[in-house]
């Protein structure tokens, strides 16, 4: 990257309302209007509007409709992407879809790879079957959800072209507080194999099946060092991520460029 800005993040950290839309729209409408100064990233937990739930038929809905339109209000208003994650319905199926809502109206999406049998979810969803790559302000940013932090062949920043695949790769979760310990592992060192910003947004309080969520949300940088964290409490963290700093790590230590080679099948 040359002469790319900084990217300013919020990260939100939050219980949510269990299966009920209505009020985690509200209440993350004023989480958001919290946010005072002008980011360009707002980042919201796994299942946001719902809580994470294996009732797929119950709460899914089409793209383009109450979750979809409710996001790319947020957007058009903060004049910020926002993203996180719903259940969508689309042809028969049902994904655990990480939306990617733009001010200018555009909507993007990736759907989560890898499914988390050990709560069924890989009976109730379908899986993702495409890696995606978002850009913002010259940024390249790799979505991701949940489960798939424990699978980093999935998340390897590849060389395309004789330049890195991405820049920063963001989790979003609904990580349980018995294995938060993985997760805090396993999210500094995505930062460090990749080269690249890594950014956790987890969700606080209980669930309808009284799974406990401790949150931990952070975001680590290229060389694995934690530049913002919260604990078991709401919080919006606010970072600013510098391209340059990035950029110059990367030269003076390529390790990208004895990356194994490899295609997934």
């Amino acid at each position: 990257m040359k002469s790319i800005p900084n990217l300013k993040l919020a990260l939100i950290q939050t219980a949510l309302h269990w299966k009920d839309k209505t009020a985690n729209f509200a209440m993350l409408e004023e989480k958001i209007w919290e946010i005072e100064e002008q980011v360009d990233l707002i980042i919201l937990p796994e299942m946001f509007s719902t809580g994470f739930t294996m009732d797929a038929s119950e709460m899914a809905e089409p793209m383009n409709f109450t979750a979809c339109k409710w996001l790319k209000q947020m957007a058009s208003q903060t004049q910020s992407v926002v993203t996180g994650s719903v259940i969508i319905q689309e042809n028969g199926n049902f994904f655990n879809r990480m939306l990617w809502a733009k001010p200018n109206g555009e909507l993007l999406w990736y759907d989560k790879r890898h499914l988390f049998r050990m709560a069924n979810e890989d009976q109730s969803y379908s899986m993702g079957k495409e890696k995606k790559i978002f850009e913002l302000k010259g940024w390249k940013i790799l979505p991701q959800v949940c489960y798939d932090l424990r699978f980093p062949v999935w998340s390897r920043n590849r060389q395309e072209e004789g330049s890195i695949e991405y820049d920063v790769c963001i989790y979003i979760a609904s990580w349980p507080e018995p294995r938060i310990n993985a997760w805090d592992i396993l999210l500094q060192a995505r930062a460090v194999e990749n080269l690249a910003y890594s950014v956790g947004v987890n969700r606080v309080g209980s669930d309808g099946n009284q799974v406990p969520y401790s949150g931990h949300s952070a975001v680590y940088n290229f060389k694995g060092e934690q530049m913002v964290f919260s604990e078991n409490t709401e919080e919006i963290l606010i970072v600013d991520l510098n391209a340059e700093e990035l950029n110059l790590f990367r030269e003076k230590f390529p390790a990208w460029k004895d990356a194994d080679k490899f295609e997934i099948l």
